[in-house]
């Protein structure tokens, strides 16, 4: 972990980063391997006048082109001896809607697309291809998903699916260097080196302009003060109002109980009553609080690197302000660590399945092994990253050095990495200009949560009792609840919303995935 106070200034000219299709993760989860075979693997070399194997795909996505325009279709089916038929769909409502109708209907895909709750439903409803007796046929792509992403796909002792290899972590907390430097301030470093910096910000004119118009903090919701509660050694979800579940000293810990959770909030408070922190921001998403960042009227802001370099938004500030200057600051250091954010290592950038009825047909069910194989080994996963080499890329000694042609036609190729890729080797070739960005962001600090390794016990609903953890979290940071209350508001939780079999759920599944001894 480098201890630099700021990462070096953003260049305005960059060229604007595109978002990045499934970008997650957690920078300590175990990184993928290329253990595979350079070649794919398969069971037997079909004869010469077989008919290739057809292979029904479904996710969601965007972009994909017709058969016949598909370069990494028509690479993959002649690698494989195969005839991928793959459809996605933009709206994940239309995909579930989808998936629903065939599983129900018989109309198995061979290889689909699901998040924890369809694959516990499915599951429930006895749909699903049990993985645990075929592991030793799919270790290349286990070793290259590597075995703690890998157990994202269990549930109930089963490996139901697979999960793609872990993403790397884009969020940290940025602030304008320029107003700093106006005002002769420093990088903030503690919670209490923040609310002075936040001061100045909303009081000492930062931008010149004569109007008492900024304020220091802004962001979506609860998210905004995400550095605030990880100074404390708690956090809530990144992306969320979720509380984090984790592990310490060998014990399962949700943080709405840990001892620093009272002090957080009492620290945030402290922040909203000094008149520092955007008023709108219980009612602010992520890309309104952008919008008031790259107008000026705030200078802290937790985000991704993406964001903060997207042409769009470059082009928006520099017009606005063309001095402006956005750095990133390291997690502010606490009586409880120092931590940007909490992070799910249990919900995995994607979770693919097998239909049950695949046993009856071992052919294909090899050939679907084939292919998660083959885009796990060497140049398979070469060729979902990056497409065909000497057309979208050249090697230089191992370097990957792309063409014209990848940014042209490369924007689909992430449709097909089912087992995932090697996030930062991927991030630096496809956006080398941004790769001091990315490679801060992703050794930021961070609390391992294992959120998503928790199935929802029955009685449990979770949409109301983060809902009911939200409004009264405002209540408290915002004064209209004391913190005298903070114990009253968890036997509520408790019991309305039976948080108490969630929090049995969460230490039953952490102990049997060997988290705790």
């Amino acid at each position: 972990m480098k201890k630099n106070i700021y990462a070096p200034m953003l260049a305005m000219t960059l060229t604007g980063a595109m978002l990045i299709a499934g970008c997650g993760g957690s920078p300590s989860v175990d990184k993928p391997t290329e253990k595979a075979a350079e070649k794919p693997a398969t069971s037997s070399t079909p004869a010469a006048n077989a008919k290739p194997v057809k292979l029904d795909i479904i996710e969601t996505g965007t972009g994909l082109p017709t058969p016949d325009q598909d370069i990494i279709k028509q690479e993959l089916d002649k690698a494989l001896h195969t005839e991928i038929n793959l459809t996605v769909y933009a709206s994940p409502d239309d995909y579930k809607n989808q998936l629903n109708v065939r599983m129900a209907s018989a109309n198995f895909p061979d290889l689909f697309a699901v998040d924890r709750v369809q694959l516990k439903q499915l599951s429930d409803q006895g749909l699903l291809l049990d993985l645990t007796p075929y592991l030793d046929k799919l270790k290349p792509a286990k070793d290259f998903i590597g075995e703690a992403s890998f157990k994202q796909g269990m549930l109930n002792g089963k490996t139901l699916a697979i999960a793609k290899a872990p993403t790397a972590s884009k969020t940290s907390f940025w602030i304008r260097k320029d107003w700093l430097d106006k005002l002769n301030l420093k990088v903030p470093t503690t919670p209490e080196e923040m609310l002075e910096v936040a001061k100045a910000f909303t009081e000492k004119d930062p931008d010149g302009n004569g109007k008492k118009d900024t304020f220091g903090i802004t962001g979506a919701k609860l998210n905004a003060f995400n550095t605030f509660f990880g100074a404390y050694g708690v956090g809530l979800m990144d992306g969320s109002q979720v509380p984090a579940i984790y592990v310490k000293d060998n014990k399962v810990v949700n943080s709405l109980y840990a001892p620093g959770m009272k002090d957080a909030l009492a620290s945030i408070k402290n922040m909203v009553a000094a008149g520092v922190v955007d008023p709108e921001l219980m009612a602010t998403s992520q890309t309104q609080a952008m919008q008031k960042a790259i107008k000026g009227q705030a200078g802290i802001f937790y985000t991704a690197w993406s964001d903060m370099t997207t042409a769009q938004n470059v082009e928006q500030m520099k017009a606005i302000n063309p001095n402006v200057n956005w750095v990133q600051i390291d997690a502010l250091q606490g009586p409880g660590g120092k931590f940007t954010a909490s992070w799910d290592i249990g919900n995995p950038a994607g979770l693919y399945a097998l239909p049950k009825s695949l046993e009856k047909s071992p052919d294909k069910l090899q050939k679907v092994f084939d292919l998660l194989n083959y885009v796990s080994s060497k140049d398979g996963s070469k060729l979902v990253q990056y497409g065909v080499k000497g057309k979208h890329f050249n090697l230089e000694g191992e370097k990957v050095v792309p063409t014209d042609l990848m940014a042209k036609e490369g924007a689909y190729f992430w449709l097909y990495q089912f087992t995932g890729r090697p996030e930062m080797e991927y991030l630096s070739v496809k956006f080398a200009p941004q790769i001091k960005l990315i490679d801060f962001a992703n050794k930021q600090p961070r609390l391992q949560a294992v959120n998503g390794f928790i199935d929802f016990p029955s009685g449990y609903n979770a949409a109301d009792a983060n809902r009911y953890v939200e409004e009264e979290f405002s209540k408290f940071i915002y004064g209209k609840r004391p913190l005298t209350e903070y114990d009253s508001f968890l036997k509520t939780l408790e019991g309305s919303m039976n948080y108490k079999a969630f929090l049995e759920a969460s230490e039953k599944k952490v102990k049997e995935l060997g988290y705790v001894k």
